[in-house]
Formats: C-alpha cells, sequence, structure tokens
C-alpha cells in the first residue's frame, strides 16, 4: 500500500509538469485563473486536514469531492467572461454534482455537525495497518495523501473548463452537445449503479436485522444488474465522466493531447488502487467473491 500511495504522490507532481508541455501551452490569461482558483483548493485542503486530525474523521474529503468541482468550474468561467462552452460545462458539472452530493447524504455522509458523519471504511482498515499505526506517520498520509492529493485531483480534472479561452478556440459545436449527452448518460448510470447498491444494502440489513432468510444477500454483496456486468459501474461511469470532461478541451483546441488532460489521467489511476484496496477487503470479506472476481470484469464487461 504505500508504494502504491508514493507513486500517486509521484503523479500528481511529474504528469501535471509533463502534461504542460503537451500541445499548446496554457496563456497568461489561463494561468492567471488557475493561480486565482488555486487559492479556493488551498483553503480546502487546509481545512479538511485540519478538521481531520481534531475530529479523527478523515473523510472530510469525502464530503466535498462532489461539491467544490460545481464552484471551482463557474469560477474559472466567470473569470474567463462566461464563455458559451465554460457554461454548458459548468453546468454539467453541476448536474454531476447535484447527484453524487444527493447520493452521499442519503447514506449518513453528512451532519448537521459538519464534522461528523460517514467515513470510509477503508480508513479505519488502512490505520490497523503496521506503520499506518504510528500516529505521525497518518499525520502526515492525511496532510500529503488524502488531503493534499485528493484536493488537487479534484481540482485538476475540473481544469479542462478553461481550454474554451484557449487562442483560435472552435466555437460552441455538434461536438459539444454529443459529449454532453454522453456526460449526461453516464450521470444516469452512476445513479442507476448507486441505485442498485443502495438497494441491495438496504434489503441485506432489513433481512438480517429481522432474521428473515437471506437469499440473495447472503453472499453479502451485489451481482445483479449492472452489477452482473462489472463489478464497479459506479467506478467506470465517474472515470469515463471526466474522460468525457477533458473531450471538450479537445473540441476547444482541436489537440486530443493537450495540458488539461493529467486531470482525468489522475483519476484513472487513483480509481485502479482505490478499486484495488476496495477488492482486498472484499475478498477477505466475502467467500464468493473471489469468484465474482473470475466472472465479471471490473470495469469493462467479459464477453
Amino acid at each position: 500500500m504505500k508504494k502504491i500511495i508514493s507513486f500517486l504522490m509521484a503523479t500528481v507532481i511529474l504528469l501535471p509538469v509533463a502534461a504542460y508541455f503537451l500541445g499548446t501551452p496554457p496563456h497568461d490569461v489561463q494561468l492567471e485563473i488557475l493561480k486565482s482558483t488555486f487559492w479556493g483548493v488551498g483553503a480546502v485542503i487546509l481545512f479538511t486536514f485540519v478538521v481531520g486530525q481534531l475530529t479523527g474523521n478523515n473523510s472530510q474529503v469525502d464530503k466535498l469531492w462532489s461539491i467544490v468541482p460545481a464552484p471551482y468550474a463557474w469560477y474559472m468561467t466567470w473569470k474567463g467572461g462566461m464563455d458559451e462552452r465554460m457554461v454548458l460545462m459548468s453546468v454539467l458539472v453541476t448536474i454531476w454534482a447535484a447527484r453524487l452530493t444527493y447520493n452521499f447524504a442519503r447514506r449518513g455522509g453528512y451532519s448537521w455537525k459538519f464534522w461528523e458523519g460517514e467515513e470510509d471504511y477503508r480508513w479505519e482498515v488502512l490505520r490497523q495497518r503496521p506503520g499506518f499505526k504510528n500516529p505521525f506517520f497518518w499525520l502526515l498520509f492525511n496532510l500529503f495523501f488524502i488531503c493534499f492529493y485528493q484536493n488537487t485531483l479534484i481540482f485538476m480534472f475540473t481544469v479542462p473548463v478553461i481550454a474554451g479561452l484557449a487562442k483560435n478556440a472552435a466555437p460552441l459545436g455538434i461536438f459539444d452537445y454529443v459529449l454532453a449527452i454522453i456526460y449526461v448518460a453516464l450521470v444516469v448510470m452512476e445513479f442507476v449503479a448507486d441505485q442498485q447498491q443502495y438497494d441491495f444494502q438496504t434489503e441485506k440489513y432489513r433481512r438480517k436485522n429481522a432474521g428473515e432468510e437471506m437469499g440473495e444477500y447472503g453472499d453479502g454483496f451485489i451481482q445483479t444488474g449492472l452489477w452482473s456486468k462489472m463489478r464497479h459501474p459506479n467506478y467506470f461511469a465517474e472515470q469515463a465522466i471526466w474522460v468525457v470532461f477533458y473531450l471538450f478541451s479537445v473540441a476547444a483546441t482541436g489537440e486530443w493531447l493537450n495540458w488539461t488532460i493529467v486531470g482525468a489521467v489522475l483519476l484513472v489511476i487513483l480509481f485502479k488502487g482505490s478499486s484495488d484496496f476496495s477488492e482486498e477487503i472484499s475478498a477477505k470479506k466475502y467467500p464468493k467473491y473471489a469468484d465474482y472476481q473470475k466472472r465479471v470484469g471490473r470495469f469493462i464487461p467479459k464477453f
């Protein structure tokens, strides 16, 4: 796990540097918008770190994951003079944000005491592992990976919104509208996957608490609906959403590879490591999960 974390930390530094040289580099206006927006990102990093340390709940970033991208996108859009492509992209981010925030809220992720609420179960598992038990090491992990890395990533995958300000940017066109339709379709897919998971877990615990026959719920994990096609349909949709978001920058610049790609790439890398950790826990917890892994693809269906 330490190797994975070290790799992720390296990528969040090295990839932006490398991406800077892809395609046409950002001009002064774009750089100024990035700098001014990152002051807000820095404030979010500080907030999540301090609150996480004081409360022992290290899911403060999770609470904001679905909330802050919309303000970032709209702020950059406002600074960019409300360019029509930027407005469209900000509207799409807002749709994504509303859906994901609702899903997190209904699972107990928020509380009127904002520092409380559900904590990602994986953090407690990680805290019990050698090395991570050390309070000082955990403090560094919380600061650099949970808070700095993840908040920086959230900012980076919203950055393609300013590609609309590129010199000689193409006007809003059919490609943008096709991408918008695909983006919304992926949000719907993510909603369906999360709803199926929510319904399964709700019924599983209802039967367990009522002492009823468990049936298919006895395996402990969902294997129906979208989850019969891939093991993480919600993760697939989340990654695809931000890849499509990056493609708006392609529509604007005409460059298939440009400097705004770094957020989408970092997100895909993060989800690989995150799903590895989740599946390791599931395989230990559920005896039939190993067979499920053999039968069903992780992000892409097996044919």
